[in-house]
């Protein structure tokens, strides 16, 4: 059951009978089966992947998803709930990308503080000082002792117990 969180008036209520508009006042933001922000499409019951909108697919039954209006000058047509900042202002990331454990801003900052607050390595994880190129601070447990460096310290290779 995905959750939506409407973009409404002040009391944060949407009105009785509105239609969510993309770009507009009426798109909507939902929880997708991965707990991740999505994008309500307009029959109200499909939750799309923030990292979805505007990517060239029509993922929404009747692609509002892809409409011009909202996907013209991306990232500032988009709703807010879908953009997320990186250390670097100039740097944007879909929302649903914080937190995933992948180095998506290249600076990491979609992955460690000060820019986010993320919740510590899960158990497929390995946590490491640094990890080096598509992770940050933590690896996938499957990278372990497969006798590649991707913590600087080596501790994936020596320390890591694997999956």
């Amino acid at each position: 059951m995905n959750k939506i969180f409407p973009q409404g008036d002040a009391n944060g209520s949407a009105a009785a009978g509105s239609k969510a508009l993309p770009g507009g006042e009426g798109a909507q933001a939902c929880v997708t089966q991965t707990n991740r922000t999505g994008f309500l499409c307009n029959d109200r019951s499909s939750c799309i992947p923030a990292s979805s909108v505007c990517d060239g697919v029509r993922a929404c039954a009747h692609g509002e998803d892809e409409e011009e209006a909202l996907c013209r000058a991306v990232p500032q047509s988009l709703p807010g709930f879908l953009v997320a900042h990186c250390g670097d202002p100039a740097s944007w990331i879909y929302s649903d990308q914080m937190c995933d454990g992948i180095n998506n801003c290249g600076d990491c900052s979609d992955e460690l503080s000060p820019v986010t607050t993320c919740p510590p390595c899960g158990p497929g994880w390995w946590r490491c000082p640094s990890a080096v190129f598509r992770y940050c601070s933590c690896i996938p447990r499957s990278l372990c002792r497969d006798h590649l460096q991707h913590c600087f310290d080596w501790s994936d290779e020596y320390s890591c117990p694997g999956p």
